[in-house]
């Protein structure tokens, strides 16, 4: 914090495991709240002092370079992070070269923002608006893609001219303190971003400091519910980006091999730890039955191995608690009638017999109320259910609590774009999935989140406006008079 690395005022610590090994891997200050108040206060200093004397302009040229540095330090950041979650180093280092996007995008916008002159009825009255930073951003990001993460969060409200506080996952803390490092080498003033790691205590802290003016959480819904209500009680507000079940439609229609290429990478891919996994796969009755041979017969090719390897396509879910809850959901599933068509269990690699690897896993005859299409698994399980027709299928997809992502195959444009309209979802992909750009909109419908990250009006999220009238008559005014 304020450009320093700092132990824990009480000496706590933690340690972090390397999934693919399953052995320790990092010790980590566990930070308390006397830290977190040190953190908001550095913050807090940096936005009164050279980060708010910046110009617009300067701000946003910081963060561009910021991002240069980041893409050249790419594979050391995705080293770190693959040594974290699990996660394929080819992912992590395409996520770490691609936040030099969100970084120029939002840098650039830094001198866009502008107030207006209000034209009253009164001549003799000059009104305009300022827009303002709302102050510290606490940022509060989960272990599946840190950086990436970390980036789209704070992209915006750096942009705006705020300083942020960031809570690192404890799974993945070391790429937030290499974050943090590249900052300041960018000439990112001391204090403008901040780092606390730690357990859960440290995250409860920097939610309800008094000087922590936005809170930005990426994570489960329960955990979103509790950060907006501790929120609500100090009225300040949040951005949600929280849990999903998200539909992936194949009509009898679609081009089959882009789909089935599609829907396995919209839940295998990351160990189907991302929050808009397609872990529901509708399939059309005509093609059920041999699209879902084909979903399985490709499941069982899927190498599973060490994630640093160019070769594996798969690498262990992020960690001990992640492979019990999907054991433990499909132990669930099974019990209420599904049928595992594939996989089903933790997965043995030989090299890593300690490693928290989970298979593939497909199942079928499911329920409407069956666990598995219910309630987020984040780990490599899909459901397959078949459909007649629009109607049905749009009942079912809507059909969840969640609403953040979903999935429409066909060659009928004119049904997909229907569909897009029916579907209760933040992000509707037709022919495609998992697709994402700086300057598009990304959020959710219902307990799936609240706001909108990427985008032009991202950054209105984290502005406030100020009223600013100006008298210019010398008239001495009665003053219990009221001007309207």
């Amino acid at each position: 914090m304020a450009g320093r690395d700092a132990p824990a005022a009480d000496g706590r610590t933690f340690q972090s495991y390397n999934p693919t090994t399953g052995k320790a891997w990092g010790v980590f200050a566990d930070s308390s709240a006397a830290d977190v108040d040190a953190a908001v206060g550095a913050a807090a200093s940096a936005l009164d002092g050279p980060w708010g004397r910046l110009s617009p302009t300067r701000r946003g040229r910081l963060m561009m370079k910021w991002g240069d540095r980041i893409a050249e330090h790419a594979d050391r950041i995705a080293a770190l992070e693959t040594a974290q979650n699990g996660k394929l180093y080819a992912e992590m280092h395409t996520q770490a070269r691609l936040v030099q996007d969100w970084l120029y995008y939002f840098g650039g916008l830094a001198d866009k923002v502008e107030g207006t002159v209000i034209p009253l009825d009164r001549t003799s009255v000059f009104n305009y608006t300022l827009r303002e930073p709302l102050g510290v951003v606490a940022v509060i990001v989960p272990w599946n893609s840190p950086t990436f993460l970390t980036i789209m969060a704070l992209s915006p409200a750096l942009a705006a001219g705020n300083t942020v506080v960031i809570k690192p996952s404890e799974v993945t803390s070391a790429s937030a303190i290499e974050l943090a490092r590249l900052a300041e080498e960018a000439g990112i003033p001391p204090g403008v971003i901040n780092v606390v790691t730690g357990l859960r205590g440290a995250g409860e802290a920097l939610v309800n400091h008094p000087k922590v003016a936005k809170i930005n959480f990426t994570g489960g819904d329960a955990g979103g519910r509790a950060i907006a209500t501790a929120a609500g009680k100090r009225l300040v507000s949040t951005v949600l980006e929280l849990g999903g079940k998200s539909p992936n439609i194949v009509f009898a229609d679609a081009d089959l091999d882009r789909a089935e290429a599609g829907v396995l990478a919209g839940i295998f891919a990351a160990a189907g730890q991302t929050c808009v996994a397609g872990s529901r796969a509708y399939i059309q009755r005509p093609i059920y039955e041999r699209f879902v041979d084909r979903l399985v017969a490709r499941a069982g090719r899927i190498v599973l191995g060490d994630p640093m390897d160019a070769a594996t396509q798969m690498g262990p879910v992020a960690t001990a608690a992640q492979l019990e809850k999907d054991e433990t959901m499909v132990r669930r599933a099974v019990a209420d009638g599904a049928e595992i068509l594939f996989g089903g269990g933790r997965a043995s690699v030989a090299a890593f017999p300690d490693g928290y690897f989970f298979s593939p896993t497909i199942l079928h005859n499911l329920s409407a109320d069956n666990c598995l299409l219910r309630e987020e698994v984040f780990g490599p399980v899909l459901g397959v259910i078949p459909f007649d027709d629009e109607s049905e299928v749009v009942s079912a997809a809507n059909d969840t609590p969640f609403g953040l992502a979903a999935g429409v195959w066909t060659r009928d444009l004119t049904r997909a774009h229907t569909m897009a309209r029916k579907l209760q979802a933040g992000t509707v992909w037709i022919n495609t999935y998992r697709a994402m750009a700086f300057n598009s909109p990304f959020g959710g419908y219902k307990d799936s989140g609240l706001g909108r990250q990427n985008g032009i009006h991202a950054i209105d999220q984290y502005l406030q406006t100020k009223s600013v009238w100006c008298e210019l008559s010398s008239e001495v005014q009665d003053p219990f008079v009221i001007k309207v």
